[in-house]
């Protein structure tokens, strides 16, 4: 199911920058999550399996099958929401894998999100949103239960991670124009395509055209490429944010939801 793939261009100069030890492995399925059987063919290219493991006291029991099953005694590597690129560091070395459904995409936007998945890895930072909200995950249940049905309180939560963690990338990204200028342009490309989207958002919400937890999820993409996003969802794009990470999460989320109401 896993072979290695070969990087061109500037992938093994970043890759060698940032996790010189990550795998890059082709899958022959797309996948949302591997399930245990799949998982353990990993070890046919690497060298171990150290599993995430959590307590899970703090996880509500309505809380969706796919959570419940990821603090479990089963391996599980990816997550629904990882889109076409995943990473995990429960594998000795690190992998990143690359699915079938990016066959048909620009060659240069793959690039990217393979180089983006390697500036992920070195972070070190969980590979999942319950590591980010750990124990605050029962308050951001408690703010958004009202709100938000179990799969959009998913979007939002992985929607509001995802911002966390491109916070940091970006000042990666940012820095690439000189040392890796192919990747620089795929990245503000992408940017810039984004951009109108969220300058769109706030109407597409007032008229219900765009669910709350569908636009957060477009805004806080924009945050990797240091995009203006409307509000509320610009109070994600703080070094606040950084330094105070899930509690500075739920607040955001306790105000915004107050305000709607």
């Amino acid at each position: 199911m896993f072979t290695e793939r070969s990087l061109t261009g500037e992938l093994p100069a970043v890759r060698e920058a940032y996790a010189p030890e990550a795998l890059v492995l082709n899958c022959d399925r797309d996948f949302e999550t591997l399930d245990p059987a799949v998982a353990e063919e990993l070890l046919l290219v690497t060298d171990s399996l150290d599993q995430i493991s959590y307590d899970g006291a703090w996880l509500p029991t309505t809380a969706p099958e796919v959570l419940q099953e990821y603090i479990g005694n089963s391996l599980t590597i990816g997550m629904p929401g990882d889109g076409g690129v995943a990473w995990t560091r429960q594998t000795v070395p690190p992998c990143v894998f690359v699915k079938p459904r990016l066959e048909t995409s620009p060659d240069d936007f793959v690039s990217f999100l393979v180089a983006e998945a390697l500036v992920e890895v070195s972070l070190d930072e969980p590979e999942h949103f319950l590591g980010f909200f750990g124990e605050r995950y029962p308050d951001f249940v408690a703010a958004t239960e009202d709100h938000l049905d179990s799969n959009a309180r998913y979007q939002l939560a992985a929607a509001v991670y995802t911002a966390y963690l491109g916070l940091q990338t970006r000042a990666e990204f940012a820095d690439w124009a000189d040392g890796y200028p192919d990747l620089y342009a795929a990245w503000d490309d992408a940017g810039e395509r984004l951009q109108p989207r969220l300058d769109d958002l706030p109407s597409e919400i007032a008229q219900g055209q765009t669910e709350f937890a569908a636009a957060a999820e477009l805004a806080c993409s924009g945050v990797k490429h240091g995009l203006d996003l409307p509000a509320p969802f610009a109070a994600l794009d703080t070094d606040a944010y950084l330094e105070y990470g899930a509690d500075y999460a739920v607040q955001w989320v306790e105000t915004t939801f107050e305000k709607m109401e």
